[in-house]
């Protein structure tokens, strides 16, 4: 099996060439995007569905719309639940068989998947995370190399999010015995194609792609959401699109300032993105870079120069 994976910030392009290519290959793909998993967050994430459907037969994509907003959803669900896509799909026969797209911006999501990470089962501890947090991260890896060294050398210590996960981890682990992930039951290898795209172009392009989205019912979307249950507490965590449409609806910002907020936070979104695909690069996930606004066929030609993936 093998996984042609579209990587790349927000806005640029990823859903229509991920489809087109597993329309030409004959084959399916599977979302890496953290929020694209919820049903009823349609327009604020970006599912652009349509981009499957104007197939015939339309793409078959897997891990969207397959929790409630109300729950919660892990790295290690997502992990496991796209090595059970992989597997299946290798054991079905076809080219499905062979090659799976996979495509979004959640960059923990394929890094966890593609190096294979071990992962606890372990839910987040939002105190113990606020408290950790407030602290450099040296002091936090001092922390962690003193209770655990076996953890802390298994741990990317240059980050402070992982040191805090670790602890976190580490705490779970001394009042119960703790679950890790499975291995994938197939092997796999994988190309990665990452989107690249001037910082003013896409500036650019996420504010008409944020009128867009308001233009085409955003706003009623979160009041739908609001109308069904789903708490505003919820909303906060449910990503910024849902943040700052809920403040703006229960009044604590205005239309003007919810928008310019909302651009200037998609903005910084991308360059984290960007920022975060470069760091897995330097972690050992080789990239093959190229212009947003590329086709399939351009991804093709790139991927046939390089087949054969990494491992």
């Amino acid at each position: 099996m093998h996984l042609l994976v579209i990587a790349g910030p927000t806005a640029t392009g990823k859903t229509a060439l991920a489809a087109g290519l597993a329309h030409a290959l004959g084959t399916e793909l599977i979302s890496a995007d953290s929020r694209q998993v919820y049903r009823g967050l349609d327009l604020g994430t970006g599912k652009d569905l349509e981009e499957y459907r104007k197939f015939d037969p339309e793409v078959r994509h897997h891990l969207i719309d397959i929790v409630e907003p109300e729950a919660g959803y892990s790295l290690y669900q997502y992990q496991q639940a796209c090595y059970g896509v992989i597997g299946e799909k290798a054991a079905s026969g076809g080219p499905v068989s062979e090659t799976l797209v996979m495509a979004g911006g959640t960059g923990m999501y394929l890094e966890a998947v593609l190096r294979r990470y071990r992962i606890a089962n372990v839910p987040e501890n939002p105190g113990l995370r606020a408290d950790l947090m407030r602290r450099s991260r040296e002091d936090l890896e001092a922390e962690l190399r003193a209770k655990d060294a076996a953890l802390a050398a298994r741990t990317d210590c240059s980050s402070a999010k992982r040191i805090v996960r670790a602890l976190e981890v580490w705490q779970a682990g001394r009042e119960q015995a703790v679950e890790y992930g499975r291995e994938p039951a197939v092997d796999f290898t994988y190309s990665v194609f990452t989107s690249r795209m001037d910082r003013s172009l896409l500036r650019a392009r996420i504010d008409a792609r944020l009128r867009e989205r308001l233009d085409a019912g955003m706003i009623g979307e979160v009041e739908g959401l609001l109308r069904r249950g789903v708490s505003p507490e919820r909303m906060q965590v449910l990503g910024m699109e849902y943040r700052e449409i809920a403040d703006y609806l229960a009044g604590f910002k205005t239309r003007e300032s919810m928008e310019a907020d909302l651009r200037h936070e998609i903005h910084l979104l991308a360059k984290r993105q960007e920022t975060y695909f470069r760091g897995m690069e330097r972690r050992g996930v080789p990239m093959t870079w190229y212009d947003a606004g590329a086709g399939p066929e351009t991804i093709l030609e790139l991927w046939k120069r390089g087949r054969g993936g990494h491992d």
